[in-house]
């Protein structure tokens, strides 16, 4: 994995974070507590984290291979 790549990777990651805890801000903003709503976004972004790093896994498992 290149430094370019990697760097990539880092952007679209920080970027999806921020979109899902905006998300969830706008969904849920007003209509619970605030501790509630910090919650969820931690939530939601622990699930996100989960989700690109088993995507990032994958590309390296499967480059690995070639």
């Amino acid at each position: 994995m290149s430094l370019r790549e990697l760097a990539v990777y880092l952007v679209v990651a920080m970027s999806s974070l921020f979109l899902t805890a905006y998300t969830v801000h706008m969904l849920v903003g007003g209509l619970v507590s605030p501790d509630t709503e910090y919650t969820l976004m931690g939530v939601m972004c622990l699930v996100v984290v989960g989700v690109i790093g088993f995507m990032a896994h994958d590309v390296y498992r499967r480059r690995k291979g070639r």
